[in-house]
This record gives C-alpha cells, sequence and structure tokens, in this order.
C-alpha cells in the first residue's frame, strides 16, 4: 500500500516536468519562429516606421470643375529616444526657431512617445525639405513625412467645403484611426464626408544606418501596408454661378443659396463676407483663424444654415396655401383692406380692395393674409383654437419650416415655428386666438426661417406641392454611386392644385407686383419680396424666386440684412443670378452694376 502511493507521486512529479517542458519548447518555437515581434523589437533603434498618409479625396462641381485638391508638403518627424546630441544651432536656424523652441518641441515629442515618431516642425516649405534633406544624416531621430495639404484653385465656397484642421484629443478618444499630428475635417464638406475623404492609412517600415541614412525596406516591405486614397465627391455646385453670387454680395452681409428644384442639388451657397479657403491652410492658418474669428462682421458665420431671419412676406404664400387646403378660403374669397388705415393689422400701402388670393400676393397685402389665418383659427371642423393652429403648424413644417434636413449640409438649424403649448404657456390656456398671435400670419412674431428653408419652400411651389431635401454632394466614389438624398422625394400635406395657385400668384409678382421692375423678356420668373422687421435695425431684405416658371431650373432665396425693402436688393440679385444660370450672360448690366457696386456695410 505504501510502495503504491509513492509509485503515484513519482508519475506526477515526472508528469509535471513533461508538461512544463512542453510548454516551454512551444513557447521557444512560438518566439523564435511565428512571432517576430520580439525581432522587430530589438531592430527599433535601426527601424524607422512611417505613417502613410493618403490622398484626400477631391472636390467636384456639376460641370466637372475641381474644387479642391490636394498639394504635397513635408513634416519634420522626430523619435525622442533616437536622438543624440543634434547641431541645435543649425537646425534651430534652419527652422526659424530658438534654442527653447527647439527643447519645448522635444519635451512635447517625448510627452507623446520616446519611441514613437511626432511632429516637430508641421509643413515645412519645400526650400527648407531640400535644404534639410541634404543635413539629415546630422541628425539622428529625425526624418521627414510627406503629407498633403488642401488647396482651393478658386477662392470661393468657404462655407460650403469648410476647412481641415489637426485632431484634437477628443477626436483621438472618439475614433482610433486619428493619431497625434493627424488631420480632419472641422466643417463643410470636410467634416460632413470625413470618413469617405480621408482614405486608410498605410505604415513603412524602413531601416536606417546609425546616421540616420535610409539603407533599404526592412524585410523588402513584407510588413509594409499600402495608403488608400479617400473618395472623391461630385457636387450639385456650379462654380460659376457661386463665384458670381459672391461678387453680387461683396459689401453686404447675408446670403444666396440657390438649388435645382427638380433634384434638390444646391447650385450654389454663398454667405457674406466671405473668405479665401486657403486662409485656412497651412502654418497660417492659426493666425488667420483668429482674425476672422474676431472680425464684427463675423466671416466665419454660415448665414445659409445658421442665419433664422423672420420670413416676412415671403411666408405668405405658405399662409395662404394652409387656408386654401382646409378649404377655409378659395382662390375667389374676397377680403378688403383699408391699407395704412386698417386694423388689427396694417398694410404697408393702399391698393384695389376688396382683393383675391392672387391679388393679394401681388400687392403683399398684410390684412388679407390675417383674415385668412384668423379662418383658419376660427375653422369650425375642430373643437379648440389650439386643435386649429396645430393643423395649421403641422401644415406649415410639412413644407420644410421649423425643422433641419439633416442632409449633408453641417451645422443647419431649424428655425421655429412655435408649438400650441407655447402660446398656452405665454398667454395661458384657452386665453389666445388668431388676434393674439396674428403676427404669425405675415411671417413675423415668433417664426424664424433659415434662407435653406426658404429656397425649399420656393421649389416646392415650382414643383407643384414636392421636393427633394437640400443638399451639396451628389455621388461619392464616382459619379454613378448617387447619396441618398437624390432619391427622398418628399410630397407636403398641400395638394398640387393649391401650390399651383401659389405658383400663379409668383407670377403674378413678377408681371405686376413688387418684383416688376426686375422682370426679363429672356424667361418667365416667379417669387415674392420680404421686408422682414429686424429689432437690431433696418429690415433684412429678402427675396425667394423660381425661373422658368414653366419648367423651372433653378429656385433661389436672397437675404441682405439690414438693407430694406425687398424689392430694392434682394430681387435684383435674385434675378441676375437666375439669368446668370439660365442664359449664362447678363442682359441688364445697369441692374448688375448697381448691385456690384453698392457697399452697405461701410468701409471700416
Amino acid at each position: 500500500m505504501t510502495q503504491d502511493k509513492f509509485s503515484d507521486r513519482k508519475n506526477h512529479i515526472i508528469a509535471a516536468v513533461v508538461i512544463i517542458g512542453v510548454l516551454y519548447v512551444a513557447r521557444l518555437f512560438y518566439l523564435q519562429v511565428i512571432d517576430t515581434s520580439y525581432k522587430v523589437s530589438a531592430n527599433r533603434n535601426v527601424l524607422r516606421y512611417e505613417t502613410q498618409y493618403p490622398q484626400r479625396g477631391l472636390i467636384y462641381d456639376r460641370n466637372g470643375n475641381l474644387l479642391v485638391y490636394n498639394e504635397i508638403v513635408y513634416d519634420l518627424m522626430v523619435i525622442p529616444v533616437q536622438v543624440e546630441d543634434p547641431d541645435t544651432t543649425e537646425l534651430c536656424l534652419v527652422l526659424g526657431i530658438d534654442k527653447t523652441g527647439f527643447e519645448q518641441r522635444i519635451l512635447n515629442a517625448k510627452k507623446y512617445s520616446s519611441m514613437l515618431p511626432s511632429v516637430f516642425e508641421k509643413q515645412i516649405s519645400k526650400e527648407t525639405f531640400a535644404y534639410i534633406e541634404e543635413k539629415l544624416y546630422k541628425y539622428k531621430g529625425f526624418f521627414i513625412q510627406p503629407r498633403t495639404l488642401r488647396k482651393y484653385p478658386k477662392a470661393v465656397g468657404a462655407h460650403l467645403l469648410g476647412y481641415v484642421g489637426e485632431v484634437t484629443h477628443s477626436d483621438i478618444d472618439k475614433d482610433s484611426y486619428y493619431k497625434q499630428g493627424d488631420y480632419i475635417g472641422v466643417s463643410g464638406l470636410e467634416n460632413t464626408y470625413e470618413v469617405e475623404l480621408r482614405g486608410i492609412k498605410g505604415l513603412k517600415i524602413k531601416m536606417v544606418d546609425v546616421h540616420n541614412r535610409y539603407v533599404g525596406m526592412f524585410e523588402d516591405g513584407k510588413y509594409d501596408t499600402p495608403a488608400i486614397g479617400g473618395s472623391n465627391l461630385y457636387t450639385g455646385i456650379d462654380i460659376e454661378l457661386q463665384e458670381y453670387g459672391e461678387r453680387l454680395m461683396r459689401n453686404k452681409l447675408g446670403s444666396i443659396v440657390a438649388i435645382e428644384p427638380q433634384t434638390g442639388a444646391i447650385l450654389c451657397f454663398v454667405s457674406s463676407p466671405t473668405y479665401d479657403p486657403n486662409l485656412l491652410v497651412g502654418r497660417v492658418r492659426g493666425k488667420n483663424f483668429k482674425e476672422l474669428s474676431t472680425n464684427k462682421y463675423k466671416p466665419l458665420l454660415n448665414r445659409v444654415t445658421q442665419g433664422q431671419y423672420p420670413p416676412g412676406s415671403t411666408f405668405k404664400m405658405a399662409n395662404s396655401s394652409v387656408a386654401l387646403q382646409l378649404n377655409v378660403i378659395n382662390s375667389n374669397t374676397m377680403f378688403s383692406c383699408q391699407g395704412v388705415a386698417s386694423s388689427p393689422i396694417r398694410c404697408t400701402h393702399s391698393h384695389a380692395t376688396p382683393l383675391n388670393i392672387y391679388t393679394a400676393i401681388q400687392q403683399s397685402c398684410n390684412p388679407f393674409q390675417y383674415q385668412a389665418f384668423r379662418a383658419v383659427l376660427n375653422n369650425k371642423d375642430y373643437k379648440t383654437v389650439k386643435e386649429r393652429y396645430d393643423v395649421w403648424r403641422f401644415h406649415i413644417m410639412s413644407l420644410g419650416f421649423g425643422k433641419a434636413f439633416n442632409t449633408d449640409i453641417a451645422y443647419e438649424k431649424s428655425g421655429n415655428v412655435p408649438t400650441s403649448d407655447y402660446f398656452d404657456k405665454m398667454y395661458g390656456k384657452d386665453r389666445w386666438n388668431s388676434l393674439t398671435i396674428r403676427s404669425l400670419s405675415i411671417g413675423q412674431g415668433e417664426i424664424l426661417a433659415t434662407p435653406l428653408q426658404l429656397v425649399n419652400y420656393a421649389a416646392i411651389v415650382a414643383n407643384n406641392g414636392f421636393y427633394y431635401p437640400p443638399h451639396i454632394v451628389e455621388a461619392v466614389g464616382n459619379r454613378y454611386n448617387k447619396t441618398r438624398f437624390t432619391s427622398q422625394k418628399t410630397y407636403t400635406s398641400i395638394s398640387a392644385d393649391n401650390t399651383m395657385t401659389m405658383k400663379e400668384c409668383m407670377t403674378e409678382v413678377f408681371e405686376a407686383g413688387t418684383a416688376r421692375a426686375y422682370a426679363t423678356s429672356k424667361f418667365t420668373q416667379a417669387g415674392k419680396t420680404g421686408t422682414a422687421d429686424n429689432p437690431h435695425g433696418k429690415p433684412h431684405s429678402t427675396f425667394i424666386a423660381f425661373a422658368p416658371v414653366e419648367e423651372p431650373k433653378i429656385a433661389i432665396c436672397v437675404v441682405v440684412e439690414n438693407s430694406g425693402y425687398g424689392s430694392t436688393w434682394a430681387a435684383p440679385i435674385a434675378s441676375l443670378m437666375m439669368e446668370k444660370y439660365i442664359t449664362k450672360e447678363i442682359s441688364r448690366p445697369e441692374i448688375e452694376e448697381r448691385m456690384l457696386n453698392s457697399n452697405l456695410i461701410g468701409n471700416d
């Protein structure tokens, strides 16, 4: 019994020794044959790991014109652990820095990693690169890494294209793709399509000698991975129209946005004042950004999507079409107007009275709109004013007001169409009615809209009741790979017949209304002026339009801030833009000259 006990212990010990031995042999085999990481680690002092930055995707306009391309620049990289007593005097002289700056850069690099490369000096010039490349053997631990920066052949479209900047710690935390010193799209299309544009980074492992000179690829490039370029973007922008719009808006505050009604593709996207997008590229970016961000006219503000204005009289077709849709008025309904003596809402001028909806839009009659709005809020088909207002609001929002389109347009504000709960809170439940909130009927009061929402409404009328959400990019990668926005045909709650009535009304504005001075024999136009009250100064001049009426090719919204009547500034600018797009030339040079040469913001 005792002998068997010792025999079992012996067998257990032998088994344990055999198992441990097998494990050691297996581990040794793995390290020697399979896993080369230790070999690579051992060679770290003579290997250089270089990130291969992909070419960022190009951006084109609708006619194949290049809007954005790439230009090669060079970053001077450093691996702190490999730096050995460099001639700091010479290097500082070449780079234009002092010794303190040199030491601070080394310290920053060590904070990131002593073993990994980081940027010592970014975006050095071609001339500096050529000089340093010859001397680089003196600076162990330093090497040059090429990368690309954006370039803009036409100095226009800054707000729609956006810009690229260096990643923040937050960007790195959110996406493991990025490392310190990488670039990312910060605004505009560069931000919205960052994943498509950036491509995929590659890696090259190079061998260098003790003098930091390249001697060959490690393992003949076995562990290298190629960079894959980003996808190109094909936009609906017409660069010639964009340039013309920016010229017309020079020395004015405001915006122009035009879209192709049949597709929702944005043709131009002008926010004024604007800036040369090349100013936010390269080593001058920080200085220029600071100057732009402190400019009192706010050139960095995108007024197309972030400007929220009372739509004023451009909203009257929306209010009228809801009244038509609910059958509380029809195209023969007549309301009276006593001009400036009208009450409770006065008209801006005297005209024929009573008048129907066509003349009301043509004359931009305020009392007509109030009486149509009152008919909606007195509609006996619904029990309470709150219910009737909610129905009115539902139809208004179906026209694209009060909400963002959420396409590829960055930082879009939603405007405002107040809820009935808002009025309950403001005035008390059952203590408000059409009289209390009458300003809404003429696009004032709490109503706010962006230029993008207004141009979309113009497109809805042009299309007899539907729209495609406004978007900038038509296709990604190739012209046939369409974005999802190009197929999102959206019908409003207003019938085609009632929308066509609005089209007839807007046509009257150019034939005998407030835009008649800008009619042309070249093509037919439909539009509506707006002179939106502004608590901070003169009214905003506003205009929405589309043309040709029979087969619309362009819908447009123009806002000129603090400039007065819609017919004085916004209407002629819109009409010139439509002529430029449709006929490719201008037949009314006197109007063009006045718009080009007008300075509405002064020279200070």
